[in-house]
């Protein structure tokens, strides 16, 4: 019997009694005389019926009620409610035993084990049994399989920036072919605040990090970014960029969604209302798809938000610019630049994507680092003082009519 039952059946038992209670037994020559006469007036039970108990059980009804108030008069249930009356004291303890000492071992493998060594036979003991004595040890014993998993909110902007992309529509373009549709966006934890978003037709780095350099020139670096475990994601370039816009990036743990719920309930939202009411046969380009969400991610940022207290993610986001550190646009020019380490030829030659490439020859058989714009527009090696020095395409052609320079070497007087 559930709580609420027993309730219901609480205050028919002192609907019985409530004359004595109350003092309205006055008509009556004695407590016994009440007890009769309520026993053969009935009450009504909680499904509806008229039932007529015995004077002694109304007048212990009375007594407890005297005794111990309403909650006397809830029904106990039974006194071995909670204990499996199919698991005997012995196999009791040995499942105490094993979830004591081994609390993350389930119940299936608890149920097996003792399948295996002999403690419960065919049919004897069904497994859902097991389940249950296990759950109420967990109870006796304050112990938990749960993931402790909380709602919370940074109190500031720009301490979470939490990314993820999400499939859009597929969006057919002059060449009669359809693409998928990539949706990347960056929100601010504190504000709903969408600081980044953009439409690709690959999700990959490349797409993330120009998602990401629009925002942070528009609003300044977070403290910490919230991303998944995905490729895009996690990778060596994406540390490489959180350290030099001075940032850290924390990683969700595997198959928690829950750990960027707000960027998933954007999404969410966005499919609803912006997706639902599109009609892609309208857009022949990313262009103009990513105009007509540019607006709607405008509109949305200055809706009031019934999380913010009546403001909306724009005025949360401004109330704060203190928290706004923006960098230089040199410093977002260098910071966003791809890295990686290359060998070079003995005749100062490196190989990008199979593209080659001339470097300056006291480069020649060492291993360089090497930092580049994304589609290698611009690529510049790292000298040892941190400079960048650019490179060029090799050009056998031109170097034909080069004149090489020898170098001296100098043995002293002669």
């Amino acid at each position: 019997m559930d709580q609420e039952k027993k309730h219901a059946v609480a205050l028919m038992r002192y609907s019985a009694i409530a004359p004595l209670i109350t003092g309205l037994s006055d008509d009556y020559e004695s407590l016994t005389a009440f007890f009769n006469a309520a026993s053969v007036k009935g009450v009504i039970h909680p499904d509806g019926s008229v039932k007529h108990y015995s004077p002694n059980t109304i007048e212990r009804w009375y007594r407890n009620y005297k005794s111990g108030g309403f909650d006397a008069l809830i029904p106990s249930g039974r006194k071995d409610m909670g204990k499996p009356r199919k698991l005997d004291v012995q196999l009791r303890e040995q499942i105490r035993y094993l979830k004591s000492n081994y609390p993350r071992m389930s119940a299936a493998a608890i149920y097996r084990q003792l399948h295996e060594n002999g403690s419960i036979k065919n049919g004897d003991v069904s497994e859902s049994t097991v389940n249950r004595y296990i759950n109420l040890l967990s109870l006796e014993l304050k112990t938990t399989n749960n993931q402790d998993m909380r709602r919370y909110e940074r109190p500031h902007i720009n301490e979470v920036w939490c990314g993820d992309s999400s499939v859009g529509p597929y969006l057919k373009t002059p060449d009669g072919k359809k693409h998928k549709v990539y949706i990347i966006a960056l929100i601010d934890d504190a504000s709903r605040f969408i600081v980044g978003i953009d439409v690709f037709f690959n999700d990959n780095f490349i797409n993330l990090m120009s998602v990401i350099k629009s925002a942070v020139a528009k609003y300044g670096r977070p403290q910490m970014f919230n991303f998944d475990n995905g490729s895009s994601y996690k990778n060596k370039q994406m540390e490489l960029l959180a350290a030099r816009i001075g940032t850290v990036i924390h990683y969700d743990q595997p198959y928690t969604p829950t750990q960027k719920a707000k960027i998933e309930r954007w999404f969410r939202t966005m499919k609803d209302q912006w997706m639902s009411s599109l009609d892609i046969r309208d857009f022949n380009s990313l262009d103009e798809l990513r105009g007509n969400l540019s607006a709607y991610v405008q509109k949305y940022n200055q809706t009031v938000h019934s999380s913010l207290s009546g403001k909306s993610p724009q005025d949360r986001f401004f109330s704060e610019p203190n928290r706004i550190r923006r960098l230089t646009d040199e410093e977002i020019e260098n910071c966003f630049l791809l890295e990686i380490e290359r060998r070079v030829s003995s005749d100062s030659v490196i190989v990008i994507n199979q593209v080659e490439y001339e470097v300056d020859c006291r480069f020649a058989k060492q291993r360089i680092r090497l930092r580049y714009s994304p589609g290698l527009k611009d690529i510049f090696i790292v000298e040892t003082d941190g400079t960048l020095t650019p490179i060029r395409l090799l050009n056998k052609t031109e170097n034909a009519f080069v004149k090489r320079e020898k170098i001296h070497l100098c043995r002293g007087e002669e």
